[in-house]
């Protein structure tokens, strides 16, 4: 059982949770993820480990609403213990010391970029991250991006923050007014296609953090096989990170879409029953 200690809502659907996993915290790196489960009949979702406290035994996760788990999360409160948490799993972000790191995070993507961020500045490099959101409120964890970045450029599609675009057209400010070495980019599939798309014109190897289904996060179950460099690897236990420009990034696509009727049908059973309940 793990407890939440805090928990503060970034938005109306976006929430910071700091629960406390001793063991975790003190093994877990830039790149690793848990998988949660709050109850004994509940589905097993990951979640990207966004930081850790080892003095204090806490992780942080950052949890957006989109189905009945999350739903369920994020109405859990303060001092509410969650069930299994389990990791830290995945592997870890290679790091090491290579220029300028150009790091790109739309929406929730910023929270399992921060850990790269950091990790990248403390190795020396220089770090420019460019995060983005639908709006002001859908942009996180600026403050913590700015503390670890050299550079930080915010995006809204409209203009009501930062400067107004997508993210790729902040990955281009960059990209054309100086040399880039390296690229990471998190967010949305689909963001995070368009985002490899664009550092792939320009030769700079980009990695991306893949949020494919998974069910039992060992690489036993093969929910969450994916085709890289057209061989099928497993982002559970092969990732999360990979190439970006050896991601099939329209068999990823269809895939997350294979179950996304019977999520829709779930979570207005859920809505239901919280109707009833009130």
């Amino acid at each position: 059982m793990n407890k939440i200690l805090e928990k503060e809502f970034f938005s109306a659907n976006v929430a910071k949770l700091i629960i406390e996993a001793p063991e975790i915290a003190k093994s877990r790196k830039a790149g690793h993820f848990v998988i949660i489960r709050l109850d004994e009949k509940g589905e097993r979702i990951p979640l990207t480990i966004a930081d850790s406290d080892p003095e204090k035994g806490t992780i942080m996760l950052v949890v957006q609403r989109v189905g009945v788990t999350t739903a369920k999360l994020l109405a859990m409160n303060e001092g509410d213990k969650i069930l299994d948490v389990v990791g830290p799993l995945g592997k870890a972000t290679h790091i090491e010391k290579v220029g300028t790191v150009l790091c790109a995070g739309g929406g929730v993507g910023a929270a399992p970029l921060l850990p790269i961020v950091k990790a990248f500045k403390e190795a020396g490099n220089r770090v420019i991250s460019v995060i983005a959101g639908r709006t002001k409120e859908l942009v996180i964890l600026e403050d913590e991006m700015r503390e670890y970045s050299d550079e930080v450029i915010v995006m809204t599609d409209d203009g009501s923050y930062g400067k107004k675009g997508l993210v790729t057209a902040g990955m281009e400010e960059v990209i054309q007014r100086e040399k880039v070495n390296k690229a990471v980019v998190i967010g949305p599939a689909i963001m995070m296609k368009f985002g490899s798309l664009t550092t792939k014109k320009y030769n700079i190897p980009t990695d991306v953090s893949l949020n494919t289904i998974m069910v039992d996060g060992t690489g036993m179950c093969g929910a969450c096989r994916i085709s890289i460099g057209g061989k099928t690897k497993f982002v559970c236990v092969d990732g999360p990170e990979f190439d970006a420009f050896q991601v099939d990034w329209d068999q990823m696509l269809m895939r997350m879409g294979a179950y996304k009727k019977e999520e829709r049908e779930a979570y207005e059973r859920y809505l239901k029953t919280v109707e009833s309940v009130k």
